[in-house]
């Protein structure tokens, strides 16, 4: 269960959310290695690990959201083989809530990148086989689909 503190926050930024849309869409990105390890990433206001993502800005495609989230949260780029896998509705946020979700493969880190420290806490590659403890249930649910072992749930 999330503390009181976390789900304050939560409360906050999806307010601010309802203030100026009336309805979010973001994007979550699934980016692998070519070894196939995926990059998770810690944020500072929730537990656990999720995949890179964030909102569309306005004027933006979902695959520039998708490619510039995973830029600003982690420092790596991307393929340009940027495929959108599904569109989800995510009944835990506002109840106005979509989320593109994308499969990418990432290349190098940009070295010079800084991790956005008021968001992002950490920033890992994990093997499929040894994912850390705390991994986010959508995210699990997501890459369970990846692998064809559960049928795809239009919820987030």
């Amino acid at each position: 269960m999330a503390s009181l503190k976390t789900q304050l926050i939560n409360r906050v930024v999806q307010s601010g959310a309802l203030l100026t849309r009336g309805m979010t869409l973001g994007v979550r990105v699934a980016a692998f290695t070519a070894d196939n390890r995926v990059l998770l990433v810690r944020h500072q206001y929730l537990p656990g690990w999720y995949f890179p993502g964030g909102g569309v800005d306005t004027g933006e495609t979902l695959a520039e959201a998708a490619r510039r989230e995973l830029m600003e949260e982690t420092g790596y780029g991307c393929k340009p083989d940027v495929a959108l896998l599904s569109m989800y509705f995510n009944r835990g946020g506002t109840g106005r809530d979509h989320v593109g979700f994308f499969k990418v493969e990432l290349t190098e880190q940009d070295y010079a990148w800084k991790r956005p420290k008021l968001e992002i806490a950490e920033v890992q590659l994990f093997a499929l086989d040894a994912l850390p403890e705390g991994v986010s249930p959508a995210t699990l649910r997501r890459l369970e689909e990846l692998a064809g072992r559960v049928v795809p749930d239009p919820y987030w």
